[in-house]
């Protein structure tokens, strides 16, 4: 009885996602026509299409009532049965972003890091650090997250190498299963993690998105030491200021423990990682870190960025050292391969065809005549805040959301580097909801996060990485 009930209720939830579905394509179809004659001063009938497009690829992307897959094949099917390109290859033309390439082999290296036992060597070094007490890890954990996307590109991962050792390290000093230690160790792992993301362009796929989206749109052309001189010290300074905010914030919420380590708490984790290291293990990170010295010292004009990668992909696949294979390969998201191919094409189209610079020219109403570059400047960080909470994905927004800011950054008058950084700051720093990214859901799964911290974290974090990033737009960049 009772599981013939729930299967009845699952039955009718199912129906009614299904009507809800029906219900916001006919309306995006019905907005069109309704809209057509009273917008047609303002846009052509191919930027209203497009603009009809990016609001039905907003929703397949962020309610997903198909495969994620299927629906980058319907955004592109709609491009080119709406007329908004001639040819298949215009629609396709995501597809040859270099962006797309780069995150695959840089998922690939971070695989064949993991087999080789990076994860175990950051334990260790973790676990020395735990011989001092808590407060060494309370103070430890943070610079090590911050300097890891060098070695380990992926939230994610770094995410799946600390989880286990924080939970067992929260058992050995005592500490009870929703601590301090381990509250404030998940925010770490979680929301910092993926903020750490962007210090660097090669430290995870948004990072490395929104590098390719400024080169796109001809805002820049950064070095791998230039975007982490620009974007490093404003964002240091963000982490620097939420950190301590959120250590007094749950030090205010949560009962107080005792943080001196206790004489009889067994520390043998490090024991258990006293495994040897094995040779290959020197040649992998050897020929790493030579990669990221290319990338640092050399011209990317003359030797693309995606190239030391891919050689280096093709060194791992090696019969001697065997790291990648065609395992690995199958292995690999491509769901989001075909996402971010599909919305590169979209973003692209948006720009091409003039509807982002009409969007921005739109925006411009809204600002006082006389009003200062820090109030404009304001105005767009608010907006694109705004806007991110449409999106469940930070590359799907940074997609959509960026060819419009960089319209009105040329409208404004304002240096379009400086709204770019802004843009990547904001939308990489949202994580008021869980969803917002991979990492910050991760860490809320584990259940140490009341609903209540969650969202006092996240908006803390999140105003706090847009203040700054005003800041720095109008007086750094």
């Amino acid at each position: 009885m009772q599981t013939n009930l729930q299967a009845c209720k699952t039955e009718k939830l199912q129906q009614y996602r299904y009507l809800k579905d029906i219900v916001i394509v006919f309306g995006i179809i019905g907005g069109y026509f309704l809209s057509k004659d009273a917008l047609s001063h303002l846009f052509t009938n191919d930027q209203l299409l497009t603009l009809a497009l990016l609001i039905f690829a907003v929703y397949l992307w962020t309610l997903a009532p198909i495969p994620t897959g299927i629906s980058s094949f319907l955004v592109i099917g709609g491009m080119l049965a709406l007329g908004l390109v001639s040819t298949v290859e215009e629609a396709v033309v995501g597809f040859l972003s270099s962006a797309l390439y780069f995150i695959l082999v840089l998922s690939l290296i971070s695989k064949a890091l993991a087999k080789v036992g990076m994860d175990n060597a950051v334990a260790r070094l973790l676990i020395k650090l735990s011989k001092g007490g808590a407060h060494y890890i309370i103070i430890g954990l943070p610079i090590f997250i911050v300097l890891l996307p060098i070695f380990l590109p992926s939230a994610v991962a770094r995410f799946q190498i600390f989880l286990p050792l924080v939970n067992r390290l929260n058992e050995y000093y005592g500490f009870g299963e929703k601590s301090i230690f381990k509250k404030y160790c998940m925010y770490v792992i979680g929301m910092l993690n993926q903020n750490a993301t962007m210090i660097i362009f090669t430290g995870g796929g948004f990072s490395v998105l929104a590098y390719q989206l400024i080169q796109d749109f001809n805002v820049a052309n950064l070095s791998w030491l230039g975007w982490f001189l620009r974007i490093g010290p404003p964002l240091w300074l963000a982490m620097v200021i939420v950190a301590v905010s959120v250590w007094f914030f749950l030090r205010m919420t949560t009962p107080k423990e005792d943080w001196l380590l206790k004489k009889d708490i067994n520390l043998q984790l490090e024991d258990e990682r006293n495994e040897s290291i094995p040779p290959r293990f020197w040649v992998v990170t050897g020929t790493f870190l030579l990669m990221i010295l290319t990338w640092i010292f050399t011209d990317h004009d003359r030797i693309p960025l995606v190239l030391p990668p891919m050689l280096l992909v093709v060194f791992y696949a090696l019969p001697k050292l065997n790291l990648i294979n065609n395992e690995t390969l199958r292995k690999y998201d491509w769901e989001n391969f075909l996402l971010l191919g599909s919305s590169f094409s979209l973003a692209l189209l948006i720009e091409t065809n003039g509807t982002a610079k009409v969007l921005a020219s739109q925006l411009m109403r809204l600002i006082p005549g006389d009003a200062n570059v820090l109030f404009n400047i304001f105005l767009i960080a608010l907006l694109v805040f705004l806007l991110r909470f449409l999106f469940t994905l930070p590359s799907s927004a940074m997609v959509v959301i960026f060819p419009i800011a960089v319209s009105y950054a040329e409208l404004m008058g304002v240096a379009p580097l400086g709204l770019a950084f802004l843009v990547v700051m904001i939308i990489g720093g949202m994580m008021v909801l869980p969803i917002h990214s991979p990492t910050t859901f991760y860490a809320y799964e584990t259940g140490v996060f009341s609903k209540k911290e969650q969202y006092s974290i996240g908006a803390l974090s999140s105003i706090v990485t847009l203040i700054v990033a005003v800041l720095a737009a109008t007086f750094y960049w």
